[in-house]
């Protein structure tokens, strides 16, 4: 159902990135899988960098977020083997590179969470956190870490 619903967005799930350090895309304890940081990669290099609000607009900074939640799905996957077998999609926390003064962090944390919803429907409303930062690895514009339900 919910592999169908991306097949007919014309979504594909991208491989999961490889660790950038020393940790593991994610891991299932008990009925929850939860990722590390996923950042906006895509062919294997950085599709979205610099700070949003100076170096890359709103929307940009949406986008980015959009991929991280990709990449966060495609971590779930390689641990569960279908996204199928979620349950719940439970929260999202969301870091965003962000210029002095810009606040908008929620806006560009719906990127993440209206696509979210858009695939899991009620099943995908989830509680959030938006936070800028002064940074983040690789120069990411956005930084997304997932927890999800899986059925038992």
């Amino acid at each position: 159902m919910f592999e169908e619903k991306l097949k007919q967005m014309g979504i594909t799930i991208p491989e999961t990135v490889k660790p950038l350090a020393a940790y593991i895309p994610a891991m299932q304890v008990g009925n929850l899988v939860m990722t590390s940081g996923q950042v906006p990669i895509s062919a294997g290099a950085i599709k979205y960098s610099g700070k949003v609000g100076k170096d890359l607009t709103e929307e940009e900074g949406k986008a980015a977020a959009k991929l991280c939640a990709l990449n966060c799905l495609s971590a779930v996957k390689s641990v569960i083997g279908s996204l199928d077998k979620i349950k719940r999609v439970l929260k999202l926390t969301v870091f965003v590179s962000s210029a002095e003064g810009f606040t908008a962090q929620p806006k560009v944390a719906n990127g993440a969470s209206e696509f979210i919803v858009e695939i899991f429907g009620e099943a995908g409303k989830h509680v959030r956190s938006a936070v800028g930062v002064s940074e983040l690895p690789l120069n990411s514009a956005v930084e997304i870490e997932m927890i999800v339900e899986v059925q038992s």
